[in-house]
């Protein structure tokens, strides 16, 4: 029985974020334009990191990463938000929903190895400045951040493959405006109590142990910082991990309330979701060139070269 409604049932109903017209036209327009400075301030960063010889050094490396996940991660779902909102039929298929968690989960999976890898960066500039050429040579970037895209990988395959093996009978009804493992599980008719177990115990070490590694890593950037003796010095040293904190803060705290709060289609939890899968691939690229002269003189250099 299960087997036959599971085939019957071929594409979920997205509820997205409102269902009035008028709302859903503003939203639209909203975030169609949060989409485009998505794409325009992450290419720029791209632009002129690739171009710029200024920013050829670990950290701009790193950066260039996370701004090419945040454009992978900000297409996987604002397109076919977009979509919907203006469309009457609101619905996605079942393969495109399970395509769409992949890709949520392996970007969103390697922007927090990603994250850590950067929070390692910062430990290495400023607590050993004479040892960093040495802990973070061209070959071992290379290897940190394909290492952050296989244990993103591994994460995502080991979830989703869980996942294709659910059947679906009579709930089809998604209320959210992109598909999500959590929101999907609850739909299923299948045992689904293995895909929460593997779900919980792939997160759970993937998030906290980059958690720690970012958290252990600014407890010695602050110490190192508090004996320096100059107050410039402090403000320099401090400057330079500022942006990376601040977007750490935005996605860790958005993406970690969405996965570890108990499902329920509430407000909330479209909130945290739009915040850590929307916003901050938006609000990335303003933070690094905002409070970053290096990132900023580059940008002029760059405009003037091409403009």
């Amino acid at each position: 029985m299960a087997l036959r409604n599971h085939s019957a049932i071929t594409e979920f109903i997205l509820l997205g974020l409102s269902a009035d017209p008028k709302i859903q036209a503003l939203l639209f327009v909203f975030f169609l334009g949060i989409y485009l400075l998505t794409m325009l301030g992450n290419l720029m960063m791209l632009l002129v990191i690739r171009t710029d010889a200024h920013l050829h050094t670990p950290m701009y490396f790193f950066l260039s990463h996370l701004s090419f996940i945040d454009l992978c991660f900000s297409s996987v779902t604002v397109p076919k938000m977009l979509e919907n909102l203006l469309s009457q039929k609101k619905t996605i298929a079942v393969r495109g929903c399970l395509a769409q968690i992949f890709f949520v989960f392996i970007t969103g999976g390697t922007e927090v190895c990603l994250l850590s890898v950067m929070a390692y960066d910062r430990y290495a500039a400023i607590c050993h400045p004479l040892l960093y050429g040495q802990m973070l040579s061209k070959q071992r970037c290379v290897q940190l951040v394909c290492g952050s895209w296989g244990l993103g990988f591994l994460d995502t395959l080991i979830n989703v493959l869980l996942a294709m093996k659910m059947d679906f009978c009579d709930t089809y009804i998604i209320p959210h405006y992109s598909c999500e493992l959590p929101s999907i599980l609850l739909l299923s008719c299948s045992d689904v109590s293995t895909n929460f177990r593997v779900m919980f115990w792939s997160i759970i070490p993937h998030g906290l142990i980059t958690f720690f590694l970012i958290f252990f890593s600014y407890i010695c950037i602050i110490f190192t910082i508090l004996s320096i003796t100059s107050i410039s010095g402090r403000s320099k040293a401090f400057s330079t991990c500022s942006s990376h904190l601040t977007a750490v803060i935005f996605f860790y705290g958005s993406a970690f309330l969405r996965y570890f709060m108990p499902t329920s289609g509430s407000p909330l939890e479209l909130i945290f979701s739009v915040q850590y899968s929307v916003i901050t691939p938006m609000l990335n690229p303003l933070i690094y060139s905002l409070k970053n002269k290096e990132v900023k003189a580059a940008v002029r250099r760059t405009l003037g070269k091409y403009l």
